[in-house]
């Protein structure tokens, strides 16, 4: 009897792993406002325009941002209250709000533009093709994860004999 527990434990385990196994690396593209492929090329994009207040972060340090100004990995534009910029990575054309922040990363070998406070009003140009599919392979995960264990349930075990 403790066998089968072990075993059914290390199944439902495995299930578990398998469902959400997929889920951490659609994670990281699902949480970009915008992700377009990495050709090499630097800087990766620039500063279409500016309105207002708008600051840049780079190496350097913060500044005040310029249309034309270039754009890299750990770029991060920051927008105030009465101001708003557009951006141009790669296949990505940002419109990015007051009172917001646009981070630029690395994932994988693609560009992830993640618009972070006023995100819904945020424009995109193009979403690199890529969807959530967080929702599906979680249920998915779950309903076989409850399948394997209602299949190995032990019927002759019952507290109710």
């Amino acid at each position: 009897m403790r066998m089968n527990l072990v075993v059914k434990s290390a199944l439902a385990g495995f299930v578990v792993l398998v469902g959400f196994a997929p889920v951490s690396s659609f994670a990281q593209d699902g949480s970009c406002t915008c992700a377009t492929a990495y050709t090499g090329v630097n800087p990766i994009g620039s500063i279409g325009s500016v309105n207002g207040d708008v600051m840049i972060s780079q190496v350097a340090g913060y500044g005040p941002a310029q249309a034309g100004g270039a754009l890299d990995f750990g770029s991060r534009v920051v927008v105030g209250a009465k101001g708003s910029a557009s951006v141009k990575v790669g296949g990505c054309n940002l419109s990015v709000p007051a009172n917001s922040t646009l981070d630029i990363s690395r994932v994988d070998n693609k560009i992830c533009l993640n618009v972070l406070g006023s995100e819904k009003t945020a424009q995109t140009g193009n979403s690199g093709g890529i969807t959530n599919n967080k929702p599906a392979w979680i249920f998915l995960g779950l309903a076989g994860g409850a399948g394997i264990l209602a299949a190995t349930q032990d019927e002759d075990s019952g507290v109710s004999k």
